[in-house]
C-alpha cells in the first residue's frame, strides 16, 4: 500500500474503516489475551474526543498523560488528535517532580493519570500549574473525581465532529530523556510522523496479518511511532506485553512476525544462549559453533560442500529452531534502535535467520534518519539515509577527513523545541538543518555509521579522544557484566565502574568454594580476577590507549529510580561520575 494521507486524524479515521474486524490491541487478562478490534477503537476514539471536547479542549491545547503502554493510552492520543490539540506522554517510572515539571513546561490543560495511586499523586497539580484545569483517572472511577469511562460516557452523548489538522500543524510533544538538564519538549508535526510511516511502507512489506508484540514505551520516540502510528497506519495488531519481566513468555504466547526492540532485548537472549550452550553436552555445543561458521559462510554468498549442508541441516533442527522458538518462530523483521546493537550480537541473530534491521534517530528527527532493510542490509551500520532526508557529515568536529558531526535536513525535522529558541537555534539553522550531536560517517557503499557521541567524548592526558559508549557496549557482552561506565578525562588511561551480575557472580563463586555477601565476593581476589579476564576477553576492538586499566566492582544496578539513568535506559554520565567520584580518583 501507499500512505499518503494528510495528518494522523485522517489515517486512524480511513485504517478504522477498512480494518473495522480486524484485532488492533491485544491486553492480557487473568493470564489470556483479550483483543480490541479496529472498529471498537475508533467508536471509543469517536467518544474520548467528544469527552475532552467538554473539558474545552480545542485546536493546539496540550493533553498530557503519565501511563504505560495500553489502549487506553491509545485512545487519549487520538481522541486529542482529532481536536487538533496536542498529546504528550509521561513515563509511570518517572518521579513527581519530573510530572510536575513537564505539565507545567507543556502547559498541559487535561492530564490523564494511569492508576489510582499516580492520580491522588499528581491531583494536587491543579492548584500548582497555571494551564492544567482537569486530571482524569484511567484505571477506575474515583470519588468527586473525573475517570476515564466517565470521559467516554460524556462523549456518548455529546457527540463531536473531528477537527482536522493540516500536516505541518503540530501532533504532539516528545520530552528529550534529560541526560543532562531538564528534558526539553520536541515538537513534531503531523507530517514529520508522516513521512516515518512512508519511509517504513517504501521499503517493508506489512500488512493486517502481521503481529507485534508491545514493550517499548510509547512515551519515547521509537515506540511510538512503530508500535502506534505505523501500527493504525498498516492495519496490524499489537499485543501489549504485561511487564518486561514476560516479555520472552509473551513473546511465545503472541508468536509475533514484528518486533521493534532495543538492544538490551538481543543481549539478554545472547547471553542466554551462550549460557545454555557452555552447559549443553560437548555433540551439541559443537554442531552450534559449527552451524553458525557454516552460517556466516552462506551469508557471505560462499557454497557449501554436501558435508556442510548436512551438518547446517542438523543444526537448524536440533539447535537453532529452538532458539528461534524463543521470538514466536514467526518473526519476520525485527528492528532494533535506541542504542548500538553490538556487531557480534547482531551476527549471532542474523546466523539464526532472524533479520535484525538496526536504524538511527532522535527524538529530533521523529525518530528515524537511516536504517537497513530488505536488500540492503550491513551489520555495524545504521543502513542507509531515508528517501525524505539528507545527511552531510560536519567533519571539522571529526577526524576532519571522513568522519564527524551528522547533519540532518529533511521532512523527518522537527519543528523546534517548545518555548526555547536559544536551544532551538543551538541546533537547528534558518536553512531546516539539524545538528545532531553524534559522530559517524559513510562508508563507500552508502551505509552510514556511529561513531560516538560528541558531548560524551574526552580526551585522556596523551591527547587521544575516547569515545566511551560503543566501548561499554562490548564490556557488557560478558555474562558477568550488567552495565559499564569508562571513565579517563584528562587522565593517563581509562578505567571503568562494573555493574555486576550479581546471580552470575554468586554462581560462580559457589564453583570456587567462596562465601559471603555480594559486598564480600566483589572484594574476594578470585572474583577481581575473574573480571579481569572478562575485561580482557571484551576489549578485542579497544585501541591501546582505549583499554582499561583499573576498575571497580559494583552490586547496586543503575536505574531511574536511584537517579543514574533515564527511563529511557541511558546513563546519566555526568551524574554517575558525581556519585563515584571518590571512587574514580581511587582507581588512580
Amino acid at each position: 500500500m501507499t500512505i499518503n494521507y494528510k495528518n494522523l486524524v485522517e489515517m486512524q479515521e480511513l485504517s478504522c474503516q477498512k480494518n473495522r474486524n480486524h484485532p488492533i490491541f491485544g491486553t492480557k487478562l487473568k493470564g489470556q489475551y483479550q483483543w480490541m478490534t479496529y472498529g471498537d477503537f475508533a467508536v471509543k476514539v469517536n467518544q474520548m474526543r467528544a469527552g475532552l471536547a467538554s473539558l474545552g479542549v480545542t485546536k493546539g491545547d496540550k493533553v498530557a498523560i503519565i501511563s504505560a503502554n495500553s489502549a487506553s493510552w491509545a485512545i487519549c492520543s487520538y481522541g486529542t488528535f482529532s481536536l487538533a490539540a496536542q498529546f504528550v506522554s509521561m513515563y509511570e517510572t518517572q518521579t513527581l517532580e519530573d510530572w510536575h515539571y513537564i505539565t507545567n513546561d507543556c502547559e498541559a490543560k487535561v492530564l490523564f493519570a494511569s492508576t489510582k495511586e499516580i492520580y491522588q499523586k499528581v491531583l494536587p497539580l491543579i492548584g500548582k500549574t497555571p494551564h492544567l484545569k482537569h486530571v482524569v483517572c484511567i484505571d477506575k472511577k474515583v470519588d468527586g473525581g473525573l475517570s476515564f469511562d466517565g470521559l467516554l460516557e460524556i462523549g456518548l452523548a455529546h457527540p463531536v465532529d473531528s477537527v482536522y489538522p493540516d500536516k505541518n500543524d503540530p501532533m504532539g510533544l516528545i520530552y528529550t530523556s534529560g541526560t543532562t538538564g531538564n528534558p526539553k519538549g520536541v515538537l513534531l508535526s503531523h507530517e514529520n510522523i508522516m513521512c516515518q510511516l512512508r519511509a517504513f511502507d517504501h521499503f517493508f512489506e506489512v500488512d493486517a496479518n502481521d503481529r507485534s508484540l508491545s514493550f517499548l514505551p510509547w512515551a519515547h520516540v521509537f515506540g511510538q511511532v512503530g508500535e502506534v502510528h505505523l501500527l493504525i497506519a498498516l492495519g496490524f495488531s499489537t499485543a501489549l506485553a504485561e511487564s518486561v519481566k514476560t516479555i520472552v513468555d509473551d513473546l511465545a504466547i503472541i508468536k509475533p512476525t514484528l518486533l521493534f526492540s532495543v538492544p538490551r532485548i538481543f543481549n539478554k537472549i545472547y547471553d542466554g544462549v551462550q549460557e545454555k550452550m557452555r552447559k549443553a553436552p560437548a555433540p551439541i555445543k559443537k554442531l552450534f559453533k559449527k552451524g553458525m561458521e557454516i552460517s556466516q559462510k552462506k551469508k557471505d554468498g560462499h557454497s557449501l560442500s554436501i558435508v556442510e549442508k548436512g551438518i547446517f541441516f542438523l543444526a537448524v533442527r536440533l539447535v537453532f529452531s529452538k532458539i528461534r522458538a524463543r521470538f514466536g518462530g514467526r518473526l519476520r523483521y525485527a528492528f532494533s534502535g535506541a542504542s548500538a546493537l553490538s556487531p557480534d550480537v547482531a551476527r549471532f541473530i542474523d546466523n539464526l535467520n532472524i533479520p535484525v534491521y538496526e536504524g538511527y534517530g532522535l527524538s529530533e528527527t521523529a525518530p528515524i534518519i537511516s536504517f537497513n532493510y530488505p536488500g540492503s542490509h550491513k551489520i555495524g551500520s545504521v543502513g542507509k539515509v531515508i528517501p525524505e532526508a539528507e545527511v552531510t557529515i560536519d567533519v571539522e568536529k571529526g577526524n576532519g577527513v571522513d568522519e564527524g558531526e551528522i547533519l540532518v535536513k529533511g521532512t523527518n525535522v522537527m519543528l523546534g523545541y517548545f518555548k526555547l529558541p536559544e536551544e532551538t537555534a543551538k541546533v537547528l539553522d534558518a536553512n531546516g538543518v539539524l545538528r545532531t550531536g553524534d559522530m559517524g560517517k559513510f562508508d563507500q557503499e552508502g551505509f552510514l555509521h556511529i561513531t560516538g557521541r560528541i558531548k560524551e567524548q574526552y580526551k585522556l592526558e596523551n591527547g587521544k579522544f575516547v569515545v566511551p559508549s560503543p566501548l561499554e557496549e562490548e564490556l557488557k557482552l560478558s555474562p558477568y557484566i550488567n552495565q559499564a561506565f569508562i571513565y579517563g578525562l584528562n587522565k593517563l588511561h581509562n578505567v571503568a565502574l562494573i555493574v555486576v551480575e550479581s546471580a552470575k557472580v554468586e554462581e560462580y563463586a559457589q564453583t570456587q568454594g567462596i562465601s559471603g555477601t555480594i559486598d564480600e565476593l566483589l572484594a574476594h581476589e578470585t572474583i577481581r580476577d575473574l573480571f579481569s579476564l572478562e575485561l580482557k576477553n571484551n576489549q578485542n576492538s579497544f585501541k591501546g590507549y582505549e583499554k582499561i586499566r583499573n576498575f571497580l566492582l559494583i552490586a547496586e544496578e543503575w536505574t531511574p529510580e536511584n537517579g543514574l539513568m533515564t527511563p529511557t535506559l541511558k546513563l546519566k554520565r555526568n551524574k554517575v561520575a558525581d556519585r563515584y567520584s571518590q571512587q574514580l580518583q581511587a582507581l588512580y
